[in-house]
């Protein structure tokens, strides 16, 4: 039978995750309780359907997708209502957070007799499909593990590419937290460095030498950096996730506070008067010499 799938929250990421299931047939829930009608209106774009928390408790799936900071919260809401639940759903923490938060969820759940998924999201939004595509095809990679992974895995029949993982439970987001400490990190470097040139008076130098020594890695930049004002206030418990993950090396963890600060200041930026954002913006968009 298809599955019932929960995902909450409909964020940019949810949203995308509970349209790619909604395309392929699945019934997605979500909560909305204390949501904004924009993301009301995302999540009904989405073919998603706002439910309560026993209708959630009774679905074969509970996808948690949300700022880091939330995760335990999350599970711990949800704690009550699933003991009580009859159905018990598999319970899939999909948020950037390091193993020792995954063990602090997990540990939550486990009262409730659900089995649990640690799961670690690398990519973005879902993208919507062609007719007779792949299934999976355009879909993030959802890096899975736990004893009951592979349950989650039957969602790959319904357009998510999860991918199996073996090792300890938390095995997933160790690698989450590897691969976005060296994007998400690199980024706040680069970013930096933009800035500090703008500020220093040479950034039209700047931007041509690394138009010329190093185009590959620039043009990297230019593209996650366009994107990154607007999400930076995510990236920072991502940040502090990750000071955790590497904190038996005291300088990693510095560095990766520093990066939670430095995403704190273009968040505030953003929401402020932007006056950050758009010298990033000036520097990005500059024209490569000879164009």
């Amino acid at each position: 039978m298809t599955p019932v799938v929960a995902v909450i929250a409909p964020g940019m990421m949810g949203a995308g995750v509970g349209k790619r299931l909604a395309d392929n047939g699945v019934k997605v829930l979500t909560s909305l309780k204390g949501r904004s009608e924009e993301t009301a209106a995302r999540a009904k774009a989405a073919g998603m359907a706002a439910a309560s928390d026993e209708e959630i408790a009774g679905c074969d799936f509970i996808l948690s997708i949300l700022p880091p900071g939330d995760a335990v919260a999350l599970a711990e809401r949800f704690q009550p209502t699933l003991k009580a639940s009859n159905a018990k759903p598999v319970y899939v923490d999909c948020n950037a957070i390091n193993p020792r938060t995954v063990d602090k969820v997990a540990a939550v759940i486990a009262p409730t007799d659900c089995p649990f998924v640690d799961s670690g999201i690398i990519g973005s939004p879902p993208t919507p499909q062609a007719a007779g595509e792949d299934k999976i095809k355009g879909s993030p990679r959802f890096y899975a593990s736990g004893p009951a992974a592979p349950r989650f895995a039957a969602l790959r029949d319904y357009g998510l590419d999860v991918r199996l993982l073996g090792g300890a439970l938390s095995t997933a987001s160790a690698l989450k937290m590897s691969y976005a400490g060296i994007t998400k990190g690199t980024q706040a470097i680069g970013a930096a460095m933009m800035l500090a040139a703008s500020r220093a008076g040479t950034a039209d130098d700047l931007f041509k030498e690394l138009s010329s020594s190093q185009k590959e890695m620039f043009a990297w930049f230019k593209r996650g950096l366009s994107l990154m004002p607007p999400k930076a206030y995510r990236w920072i418990a991502e940040m502090h996730e990750i000071a955790g993950f590497v904190g038996d090396d005291p300088a990693a963890k510095e560095l990766y506070e520093g990066a939670a600060h430095f995403y704190e200041r273009i968040a505030e930026d953003f929401d402020g008067d932007k006056n950050d954002v758009a010298a990033l913006g000036s520097f990005l968009g500059k024209t490569p010499p000879g164009a």
